[in-house]
């Protein structure tokens, strides 16, 4: 298998640079790192000459969209396997790369092939208390090969993957049209939708380890959450009839559980705080319709995707 690595990257730091640092070590190397940078401007062009199969494109913040700008890098890629990740995401160890191929050598329970596979991510060592049990949550030490069948038992977390750090099979994503045109948001867990929908088999590799975290206000959450439902409102076709707010439930409760046991019963205000800004977010985005436009552009992440909708449809 051929492997390229596909980063989305605006203003980059430290940590990207770091990251292309780890790739530059792994027991598998990629063929190629195709960078999709927003705002040329912002790109330091003597920064990294010595990145070794480092491919830039340059694109305006008007063009960039999470699904079409990474659909264009896989069309850049002509290599078996790609993977997507953020700028913020760093490989933990050398075996990134090698970890995810092996989970396409993996089958589902009824022999559905793998499409997808998604690595753990891990707290950063400046993360706040409750959003590492908020990773502990969403990403534990057991791994599993998810399908049509787990469904029932795992409700929306059966489409759960992230682009973060996401291995996918470059011949199923052709087949399946790649990741959907104009989104907002979740064009990762909407193509694990589709994939899983169509037979195929989204895999969870803790094995495979990022450091990614954010310490983020309650307004950033509430904002976050706000995009998260309206990615799922636009997209019924995945989303009707799954409800996720009994994962968010989940999540509170287990955290409070691990807050009090762990001593650190002062900061259950801060998640209850949390949490109840992250739930108005999401229910006013599952509304975002009923709201004046002046409501959406400040509760969302991102302005420019509404500007960009309004143009196409009045």
């Amino acid at each position: 298998m051929t492997v390229d690595v596909l980063i989305p990257v605006y203003k980059p730091d430290r940590r990207f640079s770091r990251l292309l640092g780890m790739l530059e070590k792994q027991t598998v190397k990629p063929r190629r790192i195709i960078v999709m940078n927003t705002e040329k401007t912002c790109w330091n062009e003597g920064g990294y000459q010595n990145v070794r199969g480092l491919e830039v494109h340059h694109l305006t913040k008007e063009e960039f969209d999470h699904g079409a700008t990474r659909n264009l890098a896989a069309w850049y890629s002509e290599a078996d396997l790609m993977i997507f990740m953020t700028d913020d995401a760093v490989p933990q160890d050398e075996y990134l790369i090698e970890r995810l191929m092996e989970a396409f050598t993996r089958t589902g329970a009824d022999g559905e092939a793998v499409a997808v596979a998604y690595a753990r991510q891990l707290p950063a060592k400046k993360c706040r208390v409750i959003e590492q049990y908020t990773r502990a949550f969403n990403y534990p030490e057991q791994g599993q090969i998810k399908t049509k069948k787990d469904l029932p038992r795992l409700g929306i977390k059966t489409y759960f993957a992230s682009n973060v750090c996401c291995a996918y099979r470059k011949d199923i994503f052709n087949k399946l049209d790649g990741f959907t045109g104009s989104t907002i948001f979740n064009e990762d867990m909407i193509y694990a939708a589709a994939a899983i929908q169509a037979g195929y088999a989204v895999a969870y590799v803790p094995e495979a380890k990022v450091i990614h975290s954010h310490n983020l206000s309650c307004v950033q959450q509430f904002r976050r959450n706000f995009d998260l439902a309206v990615s799922q409102t636009d997209h019924p076709e995945v989303f009707a009839g799954i409800a996720s707010e009994g994962e968010g439930v989940r999540l509170v409760k287990r955290t409070a559980q691990q807050l009090v046991k762990r001593g650190y019963v002062w900061l259950l205000p801060s998640l209850v705080i949390g949490s109840g800004c992250k739930y108005l977010g999401y229910k006013l985005g599952r509304r975002y319709q009923k709201l004046p436009r002046t409501l959406v552009l400040w509760c969302s992440m991102s302005p420019m995707y509404w500007e960009k909708k309004w143009r196409r449809r009045p």
